[in-house]
């Protein structure tokens, strides 16, 4: 029953406004079940599950798409989302599983590490795993770690995509990357110089000092406190501009359902790393995608944020089309500047990211550039090709 659903279309914002405009119902955790059965009769079926599996919310329609729903689905379509419930469950289940190995081997080497986003966020903000579509573990593990983690990894059948080699030359990545390609397992870490789109360095040690525990499958998972985490999660979307729901849905859900959340912990994390824009664009985007309530205080405030609001309404036109109608390099640019907090502190975040090479910019193969400085001149011109194309493709 699957229509192709091609980046053309896609980019076409109006050619599925109807569907985007039920798909938000069904993913806000305060959608209106009365409003939910009128956003739906004339929908197009093959166009809205193709529309949420490019926006990572699959299993938000099939919860909303139950025997309880107002909305009269084909059989068929809920048969298919049946089966991609089920086959997220079972990835959900060897990923945690693995999780738990990794955890025991890094507690026996003494080194620390908190899960992010993954397995973490689907406890804290949906109580459901099924409900988060992930396919991969992030970690955050010390710089001092990173070596010894590596070999870790190695050692249990992981292929590193950063070696050791260039650890030992001091190369920083976007991340940690290790993959098991016959299980398909994927593993990230990450630590305060990896994570470069937070205007200021991450406090990586108050994070480790705030964690807190996450129960998953009646284990113990050491975590960022939710504060932490709904600071992180806002600036994981602005890197990414946004472009999939499920990152707002991410937001609405951690605040729906953390109704303990202290705002004012929340607050000083983002001012300790800049980022009181991205925390409010992410909360406005949360508020005016997903319908989210926030305390009134929290909601005047985000709302008051002129810069925030910029920011939102840039994503608004590019958020529907999921990625295949991203902003142009111009655009880009002005986004991140856009994302920092002053005058003067913008141009100097725009720049440390156009220069700071990532494995991108210093390996080839399994040759490592030494020449740090001809690694960050040519970022730049990297950037300006794969970005200055049409779609940024």
């Amino acid at each position: 029953m699957a229509e192709p659903l091609s980046p053309r279309l896609l980019s076409n914002v109006t050619a599925f406004e109807h569907e985007w405009t039920a798909l938000r119902e069904c993913v806000s955790p305060w959608r209106d079940e009365a409003q939910l059965a009128k956003s739906f009769p004339g929908a197009n079926w093959p166009r809205l599950i193709l529309l949420a599996e490019e926006h990572g919310v699959l299993g938000h329609l099939a919860a909303c798409l139950n025997n309880n729903s107002p909305v009269l689905a084909p059989l068929e379509v809920k048969q298919l989302l049946l089966e991609r419930r089920r086959a997220q469950n079972f990835l959900t289940l060897r990923l945690t599983g693995e999780l738990a190995r990794l955890l025991e081997t890094f507690g026996k080497a003494k080194i620390s590490a908190l899960v992010i986003k993954g397995p973490v966020l689907a406890a804290q903000a949906y109580a459901d795993p099924s409900l988060r579509t992930y396919g991969d573990l992030d970690l955050l593990v010390r710089q001092r770690d990173i070596r010894h983690a590596t070999e870790l990894m190695i050692a249990s059948g992981y292929e590193a995509a950063v070696s050791l080699a260039a650890i030992d030359a001091g190369k920083i990545p976007g991340q940690y990357l290790f993959s098991k390609l016959d299980s398909k397992l994927v593993v990230e870490l990450h630590n305060d110089l990896t994570l470069r789109y937070f205007p200021r360095p991450l406090p990586l040690e108050e994070f480790f000092a705030r964690q807190v525990c996450v129960y998953i499958d009646g284990r113990e998972v050491p975590a960022p406190c939710v504060e932490d985490e709904l600071v992180l999660i806002c600036v994981h979307g602005a890197k990414h501009f946004w472009e999939r729901l499920s990152w707002v849905a991410d937001v609405a859900g951690l605040v729906s359902r953390q109704a303990s959340m202290d705002w004012e912990r929340a607050a000083s994390t983002a001012k300790a790393v800049q980022a009181e824009r991205l925390l409010h664009a992410g909360l406005r985007l949360a508020i005016d995608v997903l319908h989210a309530k926030l305390p009134e205080a929290i909601s005047s405030q985000v709302q008051r944020d002129a810069s925030a609001a910029k920011l939102e309404s840039r994503v608004l036109r590019w958020l529907p089309a999921a990625g295949y109608a991203p902003p142009g390099l111009f655009e880009r640019a002005a986004f991140r500047l856009r994302m920092c907090g002053s005058f003067f502190a913008a141009p100097a975040y725009l720049l440390r990211l156009s220069l700071s090479p990532t494995e991108e910019d210093w390996q080839a193969g399994d040759k490592i550039s030494k020449n740090r400085f001809l690694d960050a001149f040519r970022r730049p011109f990297r950037l300006a090709r794969k970005y200055g194309r049409p779609n940024g493709s």
